[in-house]
């Protein structure tokens, strides 16, 4: 078994600031532990400074915000240094008898003053872009933790941790609040699976309404879980507190609670026909087994193959648009319309789906490889 390099960082001597209710020492901290390197060691420049030490070290410095993703590869990768063409020399990978270079190099920030033995790398060179989990392209960044940089800094790391491929309100009408009610809930010490725990709630009593025929205060409480459920995920990235228990809350609300609100919505009507029900209901179970049978052959998520693909993700049957469907009929005191709307779009987009399913099975048999549309041909090419 590989043995994980100690880790040390090296203080800033500037003013402290904080990022999403984090020192950048404690983000490191958190990156650093999730990437295997626990009990991180701190170094004050101003102290005397180890001339070496046992084993590998990755040593990195304290006033610089990083993506997890460069420290998850600094540690697990093999010895090198990495070197931001704005910021200089930022971290190292390097043998422990090379202690004392090391920290000449992330002082002075000059690559050229030490270890030339090992390979310069540039963030970009480290990781690839692209992130599957996130559906999309987004380099990785280095930044540097000054006051005056801060709301910048949380708002560029806010907009890396938001998924490339969603429907249009989590794209286009979420992102402003939900990057506020984040900020909040870093700043207050709020957990994200509360955030998730909450959401919970707000699905259980929008069924509730739904299935009492008291729409309105049932459509509020939905919105309200689907700004929640923005929220959650966006603030365990910001603030590295991502969990294997968060994931199952999350991803199990998502998955679980659709159906349940469009058969209370049925039952809240009361004279929906059972053929609407059943298509609305069977409909999205058939949707997510699309999907899983696209990923399962091909690798990769159906709405990431081309860019229809994605364009479709922000209207397909999913959750939101459909809610938006249901609030129109509301509106204007149909709620069966809103149901009727649902299930015929619920049938749009199966075949769409259907059609793609079939036209990427076609494309590998004929010699086409099916790859992200937005993964970079760099990548593609190795």
């Amino acid at each position: 078994m590989k043995t994980s390099p100690s880790a040390w960082i090296l203080r800033g001597d500037g003013p402290g600031v904080e990022i999403w209710g984090l020192s950048p020492q404690e983000r490191l901290r958190r990156s650093l532990q999730r990437a295997g390197c626990g009990n991180a060691q701190s170094l004050d420049p101003q102290a005397p400074l180890p001339d070496r030490v046992e084993g590998s070290i990755v040593v990195l410095r304290g006033d610089v915000i990083f993506d997890e993703r460069l420290v998850t590869a600094l540690v697990e990768g093999p010895e090198r240094v990495l070197v931001s063409s704005e910021l200089g020399v930022v971290a190292v990978h390097v043998a422990g008898t090379h202690m004392a270079d090391a920290l000449a190099a992330l002082t002075t920030r000059d690559p050229d003053a030490a270890l030339a033995d090992y390979p310069h790398v540039s963030p970009e060179a480290l990781v690839p872009a692209y992130i599957p989990s996130l559906r999309k392209s987004e380099p990785p960044y280095v930044y540097a933790a000054r006051p005056e940089r801060a709301r910048e800094v949380e708002a560029l790391t806010f907009a890396a941790s938001y998924k490339g491929l969603t429907d249009l309100v989590t794209k286009w009408v979420w992102p402003r609040p939900a990057a506020a009610a984040t900020r909040w809930c870093a700043r207050h010490g709020v957990h994200p699976n509360t955030v998730t725990l909450v959401s919970w709630g707000f699905a259980i009593l929008a069924m509730l309404c739904f299935a009492q025929g008291d729409f309105g205060v049932g459509l509020l409480a939905a919105w309200a879980m689907t700004f929640l459920d923005t929220v959650d995920g966006k603030l365990a990235r910001v603030t590295l507190t991502s969990s294997r228990l968060g994931d199952v809350l999350d991803h199990g609300l998502d998955l679980l609670h659709p159906p349940f609100w469009y058969y209370a919505w049925a039952l809240g009507v009361g004279d929906v026909p059972v053929a609407e029900t059943s298509l609305v209901i069977g409909g999205y179970v058939l949707g997510r087994l699309l999907e899983g049978a696209f990923l399962a052959a091909f690798g990769i998520e159906t709405h990431s193959w081309r860019p229809i693909d994605g364009l479709f993700r922000t209207i397909t049957a999913r959750r939101n648009p459909n809610l938006i469907l249901l609030s129109v009929g509301w509106a204007f005191a149909r709620p069966d319309l809103g149901f009727r709307l649902v299930a015929l779009w619920t049938a749009c987009s199966l075949l769409f789906h259907s059609v793609r399913l079939g036209q990427a099975g076609l494309a590998r048999y004929r010699g086409d490889e099916i790859r992200p549309c937005h993964e970079p041909a760099r990548e593609r090419a190795g």
